[in-house]
């Protein structure tokens, strides 16, 4: 199969290594256009469950080592996936909104997260990393198969669209401790970019709360924060389970 290196502007990205690519297979077939296999790939349980899939759903598949050597130098990937990219549109309900995030890395694994915590709608101000680059969703373990994307050129543009939900930016200026906050459904957590944070106009929106720790750090990297932003905010969903 025919495939290059990844660019934004692409039609296709990439899905690299056989758990990434098992995701997409199970949980959305119909965006996968083809799956090639490393002729040194010898799981050979993983190798009929693929077989499976792609022959059912009509999925091209090839066994070549050439486009191992364009997209991935790693000695552990084994199987490629190639799948078309398409626009999302969040439902209405609890939201994760990230504001200008900036790490490819970062954003794989808040959606991961947001897999644990089942909420499955997230809201991306631009301008902002590549949602579909090969590295978030290698990050995200696949789970970006699973959740529902939309971007927004502004904040306002989103807050038109969901004006009953409950905003929480995350922030110090006019926030709340937030063990003391009762976070109320349906939720939009706010988090700023990685290295500057949500701009201060956020603390008129909502209620504005944050994580307290230590003075050892300066601050919690976006993942982490999110995460327990996350778990907060729908734990009362697992108690007792």
């Amino acid at each position: 199969m025919k495939v290059s290196r990844y660019k934004k502007d692409d039609p296709v990205s990439y899905l690299l290594g056989a758990t990434v690519v098992m995701e997409y297979l199970i949980n959305k077939p119909g965006s996968v256009k083809g799956v090639i296999l490393h002729p040194k790939f010898n799981a050979e349980e993983t190798i009929l469950k693929i077989k499976d899939i792609c022959g059912r759903n009509h999925i091209p598949l090839s066994t070549e080592e050439k486009p191992f050597n364009i997209l991935s130098q790693k000695e552990n990937c084994f199987v490629i996936g190639i799948i078309e990219k398409s626009g999302g549109r969040i439902e209405e309900g609890n939201h994760v909104v990230l504001v200008n995030p900036s790490n490819a890395g970062n954003l794989g694994t808040i959606i991961r997260s947001q897999i644990g915590f089942d909420v499955k709608d997230l809201a991306i101000i631009l301008p902002a990393v590549d949602v579909f680059d090969p590295k978030t969703i290698r990050a995200s373990m696949g789970a970006l198969s699973r959740i529902r994307v939309e971007t927004f050129e502004s904040f306002d543009d989103y807050r038109a669209r969901f004006p009953d939900n409950n905003y929480y930016p995350f922030m110090l200026d006019g926030s709340v401790r937030l063990q003391d906050t009762e976070i109320k459904a349906p939720f939009s957590l706010i988090m700023g970019n990685e290295a500057t944070g949500l701009p201060p106009e956020f603390s008129g929106i909502g209620q504005p709360i944050r994580i307290e720790h230590t003075g050892g750090i300066d601050s919690l990297n976006l993942p982490i924060a999110t995460g327990i932003g996350l778990y907060h905010a729908t734990k009362s969903t697992f108690s007792g389970k």
